[in-house]
């Protein structure tokens, strides 16, 4: 197979971030070919490397998120270490750190000081609540941002406590918007020349995802309750439980709703009222009865069959490891890919969801020992001698 060139081919990230979000994001950076150094802090390196699951004594949640990057160990509270940061600053286009806001200002590294070091430079940080406003020295894990940004108040059953998602999607979400943050802010810098900085807050992050949602208060000044698994706005666009588990059904348009009835044969579903999105969803209760009827009788794979064979949205409710042997999305689509990590052997990641027809996003490497690069790359990047990187690592700057 014809090897792709790598889209981010000659852009260097300086990533002083630390267990999700900012690793995520230089995580897809590497995968498409930035060359990435990670600064870790000597001695303990990102907490992340302390994360289960262990396997060998490894924290697969730091191989999995740092795979194809360089790390060096920094002591930035010492003189020398800012030093040598600043060295570094000079020769990369993109700085990225999840500090609480004001950090790297007490180090005499915010973003004024680096960019006169490096005017071209794109400083990028994330944080729970951003660079500015009333919060933003406040501290914010995924779980803050999940309650403040209003997320946690939608999911869930009428009469069950808010629940938390899952996944740390406020991190996810960050890290994502970041990312096309500094995207763009490298296509301005070959206009202009000069690089700028970008900051994206965890909590706005996930309040921008909440698409039309906040629109109910905007428009009817009504508070969006807990309704389950169905959906504002369309029906039905719901969980079902079928003979042998829990399925999904989307019918996003009138189309669809066509195409189901006469799939289904309900016809006490095909009459005035209901021919429509808006009634639909006034009349979910109705639906939801007749469409349950009609799902329990069947087994899962039944009533997905069915349904997709004639055009309508629907499938099971996987868990995680049933999505992970999914051929197509395991297989086909190369969302688990196995690499070698150093000390482990052969090990399964996750993929990379970009797929690009000219190049190849995917995992580059293995994930770095803590500080196993701090000596190639002061050699490479600013001709230091094993003597003096030596001296630096004796005085506690390394």
């Amino acid at each position: 197979m014809e090897s792709k060139p790598d889209a981010l081919l000659g852009i260097r990230v300086l990533d002083l971030s630390r267990v999700l979000a900012g690793p995520f994001l230089t995580m897809l950076l590497a995968d498409m070919g930035a060359e990435i150094i990670k600064l870790e802090i000597p001695g303990r390196g990102d907490d992340a490397r302390e994360f289960p699951p262990f396997l060998e004594g490894q924290s697969m949640y730091y191989v999995n998120l740092n795979r194809g990057k360089k790390s060096i160990t920094l002591n930035l509270k010492h003189p020398e270490g800012r030093r040598v940061f600043m060295e570094l600053v000079k020769r990369c286009d993109v700085l990225l750190e999840n500090f609480r806001p004001g950090t790297m200002e007490r180090l005499g590294l915010g973003y004024e000081a680096i960019r006169e070091a490096n005017p071209r430079l794109v400083y990028a940080s994330i944080s729970g609540f951003g660079q500015t406003g009333p919060y933003r020295s406040r501290p914010g894990y995924d779980i803050i941002g999940q309650a403040r940004g209003g997320l946690m108040s939608i999911p869930g059953w009428p009469d069950s406590p808010p629940p938390r998602a899952g996944t740390a999607i406020g991190d996810i979400l960050s890290a994502l918007y970041t990312c096309i943050g500094i995207l763009a802010a490298l296509q301005v810098r070959e206009k202009t020349g000069e690089g700028q900085s970008v900051d994206v807050a965890l909590v706005d992050s996930i309040y921008a995802s909440l698409e039309n949602i906040p629109q109910k208060v905007f428009v009817e000044g009504k508070v969006p309750g807990r309704i389950g698994n169905r959906y504002e706005f369309i029906y039905p666009y719901d969980s079902f439980e079928a003979r042998d588990g829990w399925v999904i059904i989307g019918i996003a348009n009138d189309v669809i709703w066509r195409r189901f009835l006469e799939t289904t044969g309900l016809e006490e579903l095909d009459r005035p009222g209901l021919e429509t999105i808006l009634s639909r969803v006034e009349s979910h209760e109705e639906i939801k009865a007749v469409v349950q009827g009609w799902v329990s009788e069947r087994s899962v794979d039944e009533v997905v069959s069915i349904l997709n064979g004639n055009g309508v949205p629907s499938c099971p409710i996987y868990d995680l490891k049933q999505a992970s042997e999914d051929p197509h999305i395991a297989g086909a689509r190369g969302m688990t890919v196995e690499r070698v990590q150093p000390g482990l052997g052969p090990v399964t990641l996750l993929g990379n969801p970009i797929k690009m027809s000219a190049t190849d996003p995917a995992p580059r490497g293995p994930a770095p020992e803590l500080g196993g690069d701090t000596d190639s790359v002061l050699e490479d990047l600013l001709g230091l001698s094993l003597m003096e990187i030596e001296e630096l690592r004796e005085n506690g700057a390394l």
